[in-house]
């Protein structure tokens, strides 16, 4: 904590007071948030690696694309085991990524064009060279020798029971210092904070105070359902998975007792009341795991807890079907009480939506589509950079992987690396225009043709496309935040219905591998507004056959036909 207040801002005792919820909606319900991850999106310096002064530069096209947000991957204190997500300082900026002068002038920057900052806070986990693990692990009667999850050995020296880490391994590393075992969800350099420690809590909310006196609009809460284990350290219970599904120990386990307790909403809700001191910030949780509609609604259920949540319902799906989106999205039915999801279908810890779910002949098709889908859905919608591009999963030679979880799998699984390469700004240059150095990771050959300056002086490029998608949603209150209502459908359609106020579009989509003529029984009251090459004027037809990787978008003149 001495650290958060060490290099508080001096407007740190200015914080805004929330006013009064209006009859408007707040300004992050039914957004669209563009993710960037710091790393990869402009090197400004020729070090290889992209940095603060880059996403300053690059404000202006992330503006230019509509979106309400942007939300930025860890850019604090870092020695990089897991690219930033082992936190070593909460409240400095790693100096490869520039100053908090930088940070500022971002803040500024993104403010002047009408952006909300959105940044991850990791409140599972520091890096193990974080000063409070330095003290921590000294001796087990320092003032902060119960800041992580430490536990004597069985008599047998073994670990003190069978967790296991999501990287691969026993969840539990052998300290000498303090002759325990110390527990890590993640890399063996990423040792789990105690956050059942109400120290631990105030020690976080010191470091959400800074950046929010700073001028951030909200956090992603990363991985937040591991924040806290059973206390009593009980054994997981095996999954049951067959052998064919397992690429690691973890997922022989259900993670009843490592992850996912019911003291995680009550921190939150401090969480909460924190930030309803400042006015009009937004929190997100992101859920992993096997199960986690029950943790998303806990997690923003009421007033009081966070305002949204979101999983891995398609991010690691290896298909895509109208059966998973009706799955996934009827657990959101508006109820009183509930919370509000979001939706990803891509982003830095998958691989690429387009080369998951798409042939490499329809990848086009397919990311216009997808864009017209996921801005269709009821939520908010989190564009993951390149994603604008039709960026597919680039490959990265194993040499060049840089991904832990990748190398330690290696070949069973893609890893992250293939999503996290440089954005390619402009065709035939050094590095595609992201670096005049060696990239961190290499540029893939095959996204020269898709970059950024390309696409803008193409009409129908997927970069042109989605500025159109995402201009013509925020026009429409149906679709940033309506009800929705899924119509039964032939094989291969997807077919639901926005409405907000008594205006209703009608959304149909062919997620299937064939044409299917389908029109709508109220097709002669539908106006088509957009389908996949984006905003269509009025004297588009509606279609009868709807063909593979497309969809339009069309306002019913009668609200609920």
């Amino acid at each position: 904590m001495d650290d958060c207040m060490t290099n508080r801002p001096a407007s740190a005792a200015n914080a805004t007071p929330s006013p009064q919820p209006g009859a408007d909606a707040p300004w992050w319900k039914g957004a669209t948030i563009y993710q960037v991850y710091p790393r990869s999106f402009l090197d400004t310096t020729g070090d290889g690696i992209g940095d603060l002064q880059g996403i300053i530069k690059g404000l202006d096209y992330i503006a230019s694309l509509g979106v309400d947000a942007v939300w930025l991957s860890p850019f604090f204190a870092s020695p990089m085991k897991d690219y930033g997500y082992d936190v070593a300082d909460y409240c400095d900026v790693d100096p490869m990524f520039g100053t908090l002068a930088d940070f500022d002038q971002l803040i500024e920057k993104a403010h002047r064009l009408g952006l909300k900052v959105i940044i991850d806070q990791v409140y599972s986990h520091t890096s193990d060279q974080h000063a409070w693990f330095a003290e921590s692990r000294e001796d087990k009667i320092n003032p902060k020798a119960d800041w992580y999850v430490w536990a004597d050995p069985k008599p047998d020296g073994s670990p003190p029971n069978n967790w296991q880490s999501v990287f691969g391994g026993p969840s539990w590393e052998w300290d000498a210092r303090r002759q325990q075992y110390y527990f890590h969800n993640f890399l063996v350099s990423q040792p789990d904070l105690n956050v059942h420690n109400p120290e631990v809590q105030d020690a976080l909310l010191a470091a959400a105070t800074f950046w929010l006196d700073r001028g951030v609009d909200g956090f992603r809460l990363d991985a937040i359902n591991f924040a806290m284990h059973d206390r009593e350290l009980r054994d997981n219970p095996p999954s049951g998975l067959p052998m064919e599904k397992v690429t690691r120990p973890f997922d022989m386990q259900r993670h009843v007792y490592s992850m996912s307790q019911p003291e995680v909403p009550a921190f939150l809700e401090r969480i909460r009341t924190l930030l309803d001191r400042y006015d009009g910030r937004f929190t997100v949780a992101e859920i992993g795991g096997p199960d986690p509609i029950g943790e998303m609604k806990a997690f923003t259920e009421g007033q009081g807890r966070l305002n949204s949540a979101y999983s891995f319902d398609f991010l690691y799906a290896q298909s895509l079907s109208p059966a998973r989106i009706v799955r996934s999205l009827s657990e959101w039915g508006g109820v009183a009480n509930e919370g509000w999801p979001s939706w990803a279908f891509s982003n830095h810890d998958a691989p690429r939506a387009v080369t998951r779910w798409a042939a490499p002949e329809d990848r086009k098709q397919a990311a216009d589509m997808l864009l017209l889908l996921l801005l269709g859905l009821r939520g908010n919608a989190f564009l993951y950079q390149g994603e604008e591009l039709g960026l597919p999963q680039a490959k990265v030679p194993f040499d060049y992987l840089k991904d832990p979880e990748a190398i330690a799998n290696w070949p069973r699984t893609l890893g992250r690396d293939g999503a996290r390469t440089p954005i390619p700004w402009v065709a035939d240059a050094t590095n595609s225009g992201f670096s005049t150095g060696e990239p961190w990771l290499p540029v893939d050959p095959l996204h020269d043709a898709l970059s950024a300056d390309r696409q803008e002086a193409d009409p129908v490029s997927t970069l042109n496309v989605a500025r159109s998608l995402i201009k013509l949603r925020q026009s429409l209150p149906a679709l940033r935040l309506g009800t929705l209502h899924f119509h039964e459908a032939p094989e291969g359609i997807l077919f639901f219905q926005r409405e907000h106020e008594g205006k209703s579009v009608a959304c149909v989509f062919n997620i299937g591998a064939e044409p299917v003529e389908f029109v709508p029984a109220a097709a002669n009251q539908m106006q088509v507004l957009a389908n996949e090459t984006g905003a269509v004027n009025a004297s588009v037809s509606l279609p009868r056959q709807i063909e593979p990787w497309s969809g339009y978008w069309a306002l019913l003149d009668e609200a609920g036909d």
